[in-house]
């Protein structure tokens, strides 16, 4: 039977710009017939996967997600640096030492990163100067999906450690031989596990050229909303120029403004540990450590949104965990009618709502028998996160 751990969270924001859509304004979603604020799950996994908290447990254990890969390859061939060290951050660029020709360099490292992607061709429109004849269209024509000047990929790659390994090894082979790469070196490059790659594991990678070296997703995460009605609001704001001495122009240099909004947000997620221990390679310690990395992170790591201007970091005060083989399933029913009391009230609110609905939930289809669980409450300073951490990460499918 799979092993499903669940999260539960209330994290409550100040004014903050958590993640923005395409006009600059917080992200919102319509439940229950009100509006609600919104932070997508692509903004929240990207904040735990780069912070600290993740790093700091499974920092030798990560991937790389990047359309230039291919530029750090042709850069390993011509200076000979080890590709890992080229791609950590502060890593100083060295000089060409000539024992492999630009041209040669940048047409080896384009054949190896088309191997993750379509390297030869995708649909397009052919690009022409001018306007088209009435009724006639564009021209179809086929376009590189690593372009050879830039060695950029359209499409984004999730590359695991083990990958990143191999592809240092034969970047490493070519400059001693002197040779292109061949098939058969070609051919090996992608890994089907994501063997030493927590992030890749954890979140999972799709690549449309080669779909047998897909990676399903063992974490899924929802979009987190808030628990009550809630808008967005404008601040304006203006920037006052230091040298200006009101002799000409007493006015600011800048005007702008920009939207915000506060509330309190549940969030949701889901991990199959036994698929997370699979695209591990069956690691069990690495998969423990993969997951005490992702609950922390989603605990006490806040999305970077305007994090400057909000200061908007927060810890979440309420987190449930479950752990058991029965299907999951989220609690936002639990606020399809909005939290309406104001001050503390709404949290203590949105806790009874989340405990009731899990309760009637186990009443109704599992004769009141709930999973097996975890929690902290900080108002009430009720449990502990480290024991949280260790249900977490305890037997079970880790």
């Amino acid at each position: 039977m799979t092993t499903f751990l669940q999260l539960h969270l209330l994290t409550s924001y100040p004014p903050a710009c958590l993640n923005r859509d395409d006009l600059n304004r917080p992200k919102t979603a319509v439940m229950g017939g009100v509006p609600r604020l919104r932070v997508s799950s692509q903004s929240l996994k990207r904040a735990w996967r780069i912070s600290d908290t993740f790093h700091e447990k499974v920092s030798d254990q990560m991937g790389i997600r990047s359309k230039e890969l291919g530029r750090r390859m042709r850069d390993a061939l011509l200076n000979g640096v080890a590709l890992a060290d080229l791609l950590k951050p502060g890593t100083l660029q060295a000089e060409p030492d000539g024992k492999v020709s630009d041209e040669n360099a940048t047409k080896w490292a384009w054949m190896i990163a088309g191997e993750f992607v379509d390297k030869k061709t995708k649909d397009g429109e052919e690009e022409t100067e001018g306007e088209e004849p009435e009724g006639k269209s564009k021209k179809k024509v086929k376009k590189p999906n690593v372009s050879k000047e830039t060695l950029k990929s359209e499409q984004i790659v999730f590359y695991s450690q083990k990958e990143i390994e191999v592809l240092g090894t034969l970047i490493q082979s070519l400059r001693e031989s002197g040779r292109p790469p061949t098939a058969e070196q070609l051919r090996v490059l992608k890994v089907k596990e994501a063997n030493g790659s927590a992030d890749l594991a954890l979140f999972g990678r799709m690549l449309a050229s080669s779909p047998d070296f897909n990676v399903d997703a063992a974490c899924q995460v929802a979009h987190a909303i808030t628990v009550h009605r809630a808008a967005v609001e404008d601040d304006f704001f203006t920037a006052v120029d230091d040298l200006n001495t009101r002799e000409v122009d007493a006015g600011s240099a800048h005007m702008g403004e920009q939207g915000f909004g506060a509330g309190l947000f549940y969030s949701y997620v889901c991990i199959d540990c036994d698929l997370l221990k699979e695209n591990l390679g069956g690691d069990a310690e690495l998969t423990g450590k993969t997951i005490k990395a992702l609950v922390e992170a989603a605990a006490t790591v806040a999305p970077t949104g305007k994090q400057n201007s909000f200061a908007n970091r927060a810890w979440a005060p309420y987190v449930l965990a479950e752990k058991g083989s029965r299907q999951p399933r989220g609690l936002s029913l639990a606020f399809m009618k909005p939290v309406n009391e104001y001050g503390e009230g709404m949290i203590v609110n949105a806790m009874t709502a989340l405990d009731t609905m899990r309760t009637n939930l186990d009443k109704v289809y599992h004769s009141g028998q709930p999973l097996p669980s975890e929690s902290i409450n900080a108002l009430t300073g009720e449990g502990d996160f480290q024991k949280l951490l260790d249900f977490a990460t305890g037997s079970g499918g880790v």
